[in-house]
């Protein structure tokens, strides 16, 4: 199911049919929607932000790990591509993908976690949900209205890139994405459907993404070696086959030469999968892929076999190093403490934060102070810190 260079499959999303924007807008006189979608994106505060946010390692460690920014780059540049393998819309698919991270908080992983548990009781907190309140209300950039006024096709990707999150509806951050569009049928987000293949192409792109560039950064930080991955399922076949085409070649080459493989490797399986998929279940348009019984978008059973062995050893030998472990422990430090201080004392905040914050009601108390550490960068994080709980820093305050 090949679709030659410019063509349009049946079942890509159009930019001249969308459901529109939450407040109308005249059209563009140079650039599509999608395309409007993703330069507003691109211009915002939350995406600059993300050369500032991590993934495994904290921002001063090093200037050649991945940031969120340099990583939503790259999984935007996968998405384009097997957008245009598969004849869908490159600009919505590069738009979910430069988006799908502005929601995330400081410190990766830990610090996420951490205000998941620091707002367990007020809400709760889910990087998907943060990006949507991101796009929707706490960039504020135009006079006319809060966010970035994204058409209802790209605020769907975002949400459902995943899959279907009608299960979640239960958690209050969740059910205010359902009610987004109260009163606006048109603008319904349909969250026990599946959405377009753009978004579901975005979403893979994360995976192929992050996995080989976590094997990337592993080996730089010294945490993993080419000898150790060489018997690590779809890492070392790849391996064996650099080091039998380049004999001799340094291990430096080697790794940059294996990773760029592997990801060909996996976008070939996408297509082939996404291809045998749309065929077998007879998608030929775009309410076929929403109402599908699965998601269209999708590795073989056998590439995810080897990305779980894959993934296993990445856990057990990566994430969970006692280096890792460390700036894991101290990052949720960091957050928790700044986060009851906040909550305590409302007043401390900058000005546009501790007027939110400074309410009787402690879910929204909680939820702006969510938002103002949701928003840092790593560093930022660490010199907020250290101005509030460094008394050598009473100077800085």
């Amino acid at each position: 199911m090949a679709f030659p260079s410019g063509s349009r499959a049946p079942f890509a999303a159009r930019p001249e049919a969308t459901r529109g924007r939450f407040s109308p807008e005249p059209a563009s006189r140079t650039r599509s929607v999608f395309a409007r979608d993703r330069d507003r994106i691109i211009h915002c505060t939350a995406f600059r932000r993300l050369k500032g946010k991590t993934q495994v390692f904290v921002a001063h460690e090093g200037d050649h790990y991945r940031t969120r920014l340099t990583h939503s780059l790259e999984v935007a540049q996968i998405a384009r591509s097997l957008a245009h393998a598969l004849g869908l819309d490159q600009d919505l698919a590069e738009a979910i993908a430069l988006a799908h991270d502005l929601g995330h908080p400081p410190f990766g992983h830990a610090g996420e976690d951490e205000l998941q548990a620091r707002m367990a009781g007020w809400g709760g907190f889910d990087h998907n949900v943060q990006t949507f309140r991101v796009v929707t209300r706490l960039e504020a950039r135009y006079p006319a209205f809060d966010g970035l006024n994204l058409t209802w096709e790209t605020l769907e990707g975002v949400v459902k890139h995943n899959g279907p999150v009608s299960q979640r509806l239960d958690e209050p951050a969740w059910r205010a994405i359902a009610d987004y569009a109260s009163g606006r049928p048109e603008l319904d987000l349909d969250l026990g459907g599946f959405a377009s293949l753009e978004a579901q192409v975005a979403a893979i792109a994360d995976d192929i993404a992050y996995n080989n560039h976590d094997v990337d950064d592993g080996v730089q930080s010294g945490l993993l070696s080419l000898d150790e991955l060489a018997a690590v399922p779809l890492i070392g076949p790849v391996l064996a086959g650099v080091w039998r085409d380049w004999p001799g070649l340094d291990a430096r080459m080697a790794r940059l030469e294996a990773v760029r493989r592997m990801i060909g490797v996996m976008v070939e399986d996408v297509l082939a999968e996404t291809e045998r998929r749309l065929a077998e279940d007879g998608v030929t348009s775009l309410d076929d892929v929403r109402g599908a019984r699965r998601t269209m978008v999708a590795f073989s059973a056998g590439m995810l076999a080897e990305l779980g062995g894959l993934r296993r050893f990445l856990y057990e030998r990566m994430y969970r190093h006692y280096r890792v472990n460390r700036i894991r422990s101290q990052a949720r430090r960091i957050l928790a403490e700044m986060f009851d201080l906040f909550v305590a004392e409302p007043e401390i905040l900058p000005p546009e934060w501790s007027a939110r914050a400074m309410t009787d009601d402690p879910v929204r108390r909680a939820r702006a102070v969510c938002d103002y550490i949701a928003g840092m960068t790593d560093r930022f994080a660490i010199e907020e810190h250290r101005r509030l709980f460094n008394l050598d820093s009473a100077l800085d305050l």
